[in-house]
């Protein structure tokens, strides 16, 4: 198999590496890569203990991507047992129906333990899923035991170790329950940060609206306190208080009131003009001189044409 592949490809050598390891089967789950395509493995695994599925042992497919490890695989169970449909790719956390739960640190070895993990668990219409009653399932478990599957050749009877009195019927109930713990919570965070990213929009919208109102407000009360200050000077001229030194927008609204209330008080009449706009002056006059000089050029060209039908008759 290994003249077939380029053995440069990381999905090429991280699958040796992992048929390397899962080559001998365990107690609660086997799998390997089939022996014509390295891409395609099938996998069995052990009922979960204290649950429907206790005593059945389970058969399926792991078809996994190119880009494996950083795509996830599509899994697809073989044997009847209740929970997942036959022959179909079932939604998992670890499964290609969630890429983006997936983690390239993940392996087939955690797929086979977080399916373990995931058949106690309910369905709730997800696909590929079932909700069978807890006696169908009983009875698929035992059923189980006399599947054989034509392109492996493995049988469920002989696919894994024998359970003996000193094993642990639940060596991978824990590390099982934890990654479905670590799956949920990082939908539930992802959802979370979606809820406190729109909080915090909301938020920042009301804010910049307060600053704006806040804003709004201030200038009017300046303005209302420049007038007042500068009304006060000019009514009462005595009295030994000092007023406090205003402030740069106080002083504009000041000298805005002043200019507007009072304008009999400037110095000459030559002040009460208002500014001429010099720029408004130089484009009238430039537009003049292009006119100008658009007629001399139309002139002269009526001119010459004129001449030369003078000299043509001529």
């Amino acid at each position: 198999m290994e003249s077939k592949y380029n053995l440069k490809s990381p999905a090429v050598k991280r699958l040796m590496k992992e048929a390397a390891e899962l080559r001998d089967p365990t107690e609660h789950y086997h799998a390997q890569p089939l022996e014509d395509n390295l891409f395609e493995w099938h996998f069995s695994v052990r009922g979960p203990p204290d649950s429907d599925f206790d005593g059945g042992v389970y058969h399926g497919r792991i078809v996994l991507p190119p880009e494996y490890p950083m795509k996830p695989p599509s899994i697809i169970l073989l044997t009847p047992n209740g929970r997942f449909e036959v022959g179909k790719k079932i939604c998992l956390s670890i499964s290609g129906h969630h890429p983006e739960t997936w983690q390239p640190s993940w392996s087939i070895r955690t797929a086979l333990i977080a399916i373990i993990g995931f058949m106690p668990t309910k369905g709730e219409g997800a696909i590929g899923s079932l909700d069978y009653t807890p006696e169908e399932r009983r009875a698929l478990a035992k059923k189980s035991l006399d599947f054989c599957c034509d392109a492996c050749s493995s049988c469920m009877r002989s696919a894994l170790l024998e359970l003996s009195p000193d094993s642990d019927p639940r060596p991978v109930d824990p590390q099982a329950h934890r990654l479905a713990q670590q799956i949920k919570f990082k939908a539930e965070s992802s959802s979370s940060a979606a809820d406190s990213g729109s909080s915090v929009a909301a938020a920042s919208s009301n804010s910049e609206s307060s600053a704006t109102a806040e804003r709004d407000a201030e200038d009017t009360a300046s303005a209302e306190q420049a007038e007042s200050s500068s009304v006060a000077p000019q009514t009462s001229s005595e009295g030994p208080s000092v007023p406090a030194a205003p402030s740069p927008r106080q002083r504009r609204s000041q000298n805005q009131s002043q200019s507007l209330r009072y304008p009999a008080f400037t110095a000459s009449p030559a002040a009460q003009l208002p500014p001429q706009d010099t720029s408004h002056t130089a484009t009238a006059v430039l537009i003049v001189l292009l006119t100008l000089a658009l007629a001399a050029l139309i002139f002269r060209r009526i001119y010459l044409a004129h001449e030369y039908k003078f000299d043509y008759e001529l």
